[in-house]
């Protein structure tokens, strides 16, 4: 049985103009507009010796932009979108400069929190901009076809939904991290909170923990527990311990779905001797079949593939404004928020169980 893995793509895709040349262009936007074939009219980055680099390796880039208002100028002379990774710190300031009405996909976080998140918001709002943000794991090949699933019925309703990754994450890969306040849950879980909101909505309830690793002492948080209640059945986990040092073994990158009729369950390889990752495995169940578990053979993986999801989806919603645009920044928003209540459930939710035990002795 086929399942829909590819997102729907613009028949006449528009030129990107990228902003940003760090590595998350270089190792997931730039390889993902290649395999679509998306033109990217040109680059430009504070840093010119790394967009140069960029075009280099990706002959798809026509220009490197030393000025961030000429690459802007020749972007509307061809009705181009806009592709902004950079800092979160810079986001609402290039958003000022794009000219109103413009379509722009703004890399994740949407600010380093709620607050930021809100003025990035309002900044789109005011200035009319058709944004997104690219919360692209919901693009990913085995999470469209897990929607397919879904959608058909063939699992039921779902009513579990469980993440675990259990991993070496080398960290020093993203030197900007160790200044940051917030890491995991804002850096990488992020992805899995909207990734379930995509399945679930939003939940009702939350309790999280969220907290540091010895061995990355100077890192904020590392390690995050987090459970979302929907109802008396519905429930959705994440967990995640990002220094297993002791070997591959027992090293695990999963998503699981259980449905009234079916289950799914996903090896997120990515995340798996990272950056090199492990090629992704996806299978079902249905139970009344009888067939047992069965793979899907899949067409690509979380990067770079999603990438081109959050792209396309963005160019077809700018040409037609009846096709939804799942991955918005008023959505997103509430992503954030869903974030935010991870935080805040870690830092003032618990039992003290010595104060408890106190109360009971009395």
């Amino acid at each position: 049985m086929n399942f829909d893995q590819q997102p729907r793509l613009p028949n006449a895709p528009l030129p990107i103009a990228i902003i940003g040349s760090g590595g998350i262009v270089r190792d997931a936007h730039l390889p993902a507009y290649s395999l679509a074939n998306f033109p990217v009219m040109g680059v430009y980055d504070i840093d010119v010796e790394k967009s140069k680099d960029l075009k280099e390796q990706y002959p798809l880039v026509k220009k490197v932009y030393t000025s961030l208002s000429n690459l802007i100028s020749d972007a509307v002379k061809v009705n181009a979108i806009f592709d902004l990774a950079v800092p979160a710190n810079s986001i609402c300031p290039i958003l000022e400069q794009l000219p109103i009405g413009s379509a722009v996909l703004i890399q994740k976080p949407m600010g380093e929190n709620l607050k930021e998140a809100e003025q990035v918001l309002e900044v789109c709002k005011r200035r009319k901009l058709v944004s997104a943000i690219n919360f692209q794991l919901r693009f990913a090949p085995y999470m469209l076809a897990s929607k397919d699933i879904i959608g058909q019925g063939l699992i039921g309703d779902v009513f579990d939904i469980e993440i675990k990754v259990c991993v070496h994450t080398p960290w020093q890969l993203w030197d900007f991290l160790y200044t940051k306040p917030r890491v995991e849950v804002l850096y990488h879980s992020i992805h899995y909170l909207d990734l379930i909101r995509s399945f679930l909505g939003d939940p009702i309830r939350v309790m999280a923990s969220t907290l540091k690793h010895p061995r990355t002492k100077e890192l904020a948080a590392t390690r995050s527990s987090i459970i979302l209640d929907y109802d008396q059945y519905t429930q959705a986990r994440i967990l995640t311990n990002h220094g297993h040092v002791y070997g591959s073994e027992h090293q695990e990158s999963y998503l699981k779905i259980e449905g009234t009729k079916g289950a799914i369950k996903i090896k997120i390889g990515l995340s798996l001797d990272y950056p090199n990752g492990r090629p992704p495995k996806m299978e079902y169940v249905i139970l009344e079949d009888g067939k047992g578990w069965r793979e899907i053979p899949l067409v690509g993986g979380w990067f770079p593939h999603a990438f081109v999801g959050t792209m396309a989806g963005l160019q077809i919603h700018y040409l037609n404004r009846e096709v939804p645009l799942p991955h918005s920044t008023e959505d997103a928003l509430q992503t954030m928020r869903l974030v935010e209540t991870v935080y805040r459930s870690s830092e003032e939710g618990g039992i003290n169980f010595n104060q408890m035990k106190k109360e009971q002795h009395k």
